[in-house]
Order: structure tokens, then C-alpha cells, then sequence
């Protein structure tokens, strides 16, 4: 759908393209890049690297103990655990019953409904209302809170509101639903103050809750259903064996940090000195992939003013530069960028716009690298490139 949009964007390509977005070969090629949930494609990796697969549920049987299925399986060091999280679902009265999609179904359904209702504002809510949007569901996105995307720049949340609302998606702020039922087909959500809303799916994306339930996590002292709280190294500091990766240990709900916090657990394990994340938790490189998009990394304004740091906001125009002229053409689009008056080092940057994700990452070296405003004046971007807002973004921070 980006593509399409962005073709539409550029005249004589726009002329080119007949038709509208074909549903079921889209669902087809979300199916190919997921393989189908298919492992089975990474199975010469681990045997490349002497890792031995075992299929089974696992459970914890005491220190250094793993029960898998009929075998337990006993460690000379340590035990990782990256089980993830599951959706949660709010305490609203007959929520369960409706049989409410998480975003693991939302994510490889066959069929697109004809309305879909979307509770939760946060990443997974707004990137679904989007996709559904897309395909041609009419959806009604509800946010309890004042506003979209709580934890990120204000200007990028009203961005992402409009652009769902030109898609066609009715967003709903302040809204609190009080009870849920289904009736025949259609679901029907009652809201505190409000109409009813109703929908032939309901998408639940209201939180996520880590799946230490069933893990045998009270063998070794810890409450099933509670995140496993570890230290900069990954392990539980109570148990130096036992490791936590990934979102089951709530510092960051992202992919890509579990990669990271994989490799410094494995560095640790085998005896080294790793040095521990730079940026983690809500300060994680992080993308939302909606029309416009936002890529974040590092402190928001509001973020590093509660820190106590001594920040300043400088913002540009997404579009102030040659290579706007060639992609995300007219789509509203900001980058700020957050400095530590005090060190003279980038804490924080937001863009917003179209296909901004691959701007991200040299914020992210800036930050980690604690490089000096003046020096990032030298690092010049090439011509025509939408990369030129950081010249844009030094100049009006007074460079």
C-alpha cells in the first residue's frame, strides 16, 4: 500500500497505475516474507553453529533445570529464558467472551472484516488500524487517553491521528469502554459517555503481560506471571545463572533489542566483559509503520526534561529538502532532534513522514557514539538526499 501511494505520489508514474490494491495478493505476500510461520528455514543456522534444537514445552525444575516434555535438561552455566509476551486483556466487563483478536491474529488473518473496532492507541492499535484500513475495513480505532502513541513526541502522535483519519479510520480519544458482548456476528462495545461502537472483529491492543506463567518460574523463587527483572548483564541478580531476554523481562518490547540483550547474555555467559545497553527501554531505537511513519531513538522533549537533563527541541520541515522532491512528496513530515545544552550531545530525535525509517539510524549512531554537535556538522549528507535535513536541523539549532 505504501508503494502504491507513493507511485500515485509522482507524476507520469501515477498515470501508469490502473486499478486499486489487490487484498489477497498483499495477504499472499505477507505469507511469503513470514514463511508461513514456518521455522523451519532457520533450522542450517543452528547446525552451523552446533546448536541443538529440542521441540517441547519447557519448564523451569530448579536450578540450572529444564524440563523439555519428557527429558529435563541440565545446564553447566546458565539458563536463558526469551518467552515473550502475550496480549493482555483490559478489565472491561464481557471482554473475554467476545473472543477479541490479539495482534497475533490480526496479523495472519485470511480474511479482511468488513468493520474491525480497535482498542489501544499504542504502536500494534495504530499500525493495525492502519493495515485494516488499507485493505479496505472501515475502522473505529479507541484510545482511553487524551491522545495517540502516549509515549512519543506530541507533534508525531497528531501526525499519525491525521493521517488514519485521511485513511478513513474514525479515531476516538477519551474513549472508555465499559462493557463488551457479541450478537450474532457483530461485536458490540459500550463506551462511557458515548454511543455504542460496532464492529464484525474486535482487535484488542491494550498491553502485553510476560509469559512466565506456565514456566515453572516458582521452582526457583519467582512469581509466575511477572516479568524476570534483571540486571545491565541480563541475568536475575538473586540468581547469577539464570538469564532473561527479550520482552519477557519488560525493559524493551522490541525485536531488535532482544538481539541485543541476547548478546551481551551470551558475552556474559562465556566469561567476558560485555558493556551494557546504551539505549534501552523507552529510550530504544523504535519505528511505527504507518502513513506518515515515526522512527524515535533515544528521549522525547517531555522524557529528557523529567531525566533532569537541560534539553533543547530543534525541529525542521521533513519537506525543506531536495530529496522531498522525489519521495514522500507532500506527506507532513517533522524532524526534531533533542540536545543536552549542558554536554552539547544529541539525547533524543523524532522524524516523522513518508518511509523515514532509514533516517534513523545515524541518530542512533550520534547518540551512542556521544558525538559533539560541531563535529556532526562536518558529517555532511549527500545532495539530492532527504538525509539534508540535518543540515537543516544544525542550522536552526545555530551552528
Amino acid at each position: 500500500a505504501e508503494a502504491l501511494a507513493e507511485v500515485r505520489r509522482i507524476p507520469g508514474a501515477a498515470e501508469a497505475v490502473n486499478g486499486e490494491l489487490d487484498v489477497q495478493a498483499a495477504l499472499a505476500r505477507r505469507d511469503e516474507v513470514i514463511h508461513d510461520l514456518d521455522d523451519s528455514g532457520q533450522l542450517p543456522w543452528l547446525q552451523s553453529r552446533g546448536i541443538a534444537l529440542v521441540r517441547a514445552d519447557g519448564r523451569l525444575e530448579g536450578e540450572l533445570r529444564v524440563r523439555a516434555g519428557d527429558e529435563v535438561l541440565v545446564a553447566r552455566k546458565a539458563v536463558i529464558v526469551a518467552t515473550g509476551t502475550s496480549a493482555s486483556l483490559p478489565p472491561v466487563d464481557g471482554l473475554a467472551g467476545v473472543e477479541p483478536w490479539t495482534n497475533r491474529q490480526a496479523a495472519v488473518a485470511e480474511d479482511v472484516p468488513r468493520r474491525l473496532v480497535v482498542l489501544g492507541g499504542g504502536v500494534v492499535g495504530v499500525e493495525m488500524a492502519q493495515a485494516y484500513a488499507t485493505l479496505g475495513s472501515e475502522v473505529a480505532l479507541l484510545e482511553v487517553g487524551p491522545r495517540l502513541l502516549g509515549r512519543e513526541e506530541d507533534f508525531a502522535a497528531e501526525q499519525v491521528a491525521d493521517g488514519l483519519r485521511a485513511a478513513g479510520v474514525d479515531v476516538r480519544t477519551g474513549a472508555r469502554v465499559t462493557s463488551a458482548r457479541r450478537d450474532g456476528t457483530e461485536v458490540l462495545l459500550e463506551l462511557a459517555g458515548a454511543d455504542p461502537v460496532a464492529g464484525d472483529e474486535l482487535l484488542v491492543a491494550a498491553g502485553r503481560r510476560p509469559r512466565t506463567e506456565d514456566i515453572g518460574a516458582e521452582s526457583v523463587g519467582l512469581t509466575p506471571g511477572e516479568p524476570i527483572v534483571v540486571g545491565d548483564r541480563l541475568h536475575d541478580p538473586g540468581r547469577p545463572w539464570l538469564y532473561a531476554i527479550g520482552d519477557v523481562n519488560g525493559r524493551a518490547l522490541l525485536t531488535h533489542q532482544g538481539k541485543e540483550q541476547a548478546r551481551i547474555a551470551a558475552d556474559h555467559i562465556l566469561g567476558r566483559d560485555p558493556s551494557p545497553a546504551v539505549l534501552d527501554g523507552a529510550l530504544s531505537p523504535r519505528v511505527i509503520f504507518t502513513e506518515p511513519q515515526v522512527a524515535a531513538v533515544g528521549h522525547t522533549t517531555a522524557s529528557a526534561r523529567e531525566a533532569g537533563i537541560g534539553a533543547r527541541a530543534v525541529d525542521s520541515d521533513m519537506n525543506a529538502t531536495a530529496g522531498a522532491s522525489f519521495y514522500g512528496k507532500g506527506v507532513t513530515g517533522t524532524a526534531r532532534i533533542v540536545v543536552d545544552e549542558g554536554r552539547g550531545v544529541l539525547v533524543g530525535a523524532t522524524f516523522t513522514g513518508a518511509d523515514v525509517a532509514e533516517l534513523l539510524h545515524a541518530a542512533t549512531i550520534a547518540i551512542v557514539g556521544e558525538v559533539p554537535m560541531d563535529s556532526l556538522w562536518h558529517a555532511v549528507p549527500s545532495f539530492p538526499t532527504r538525509s539534508e535535513v540535518w543540515l537543516k536541523l544544525l542550522q536552526e539549532y545555530g551552528l
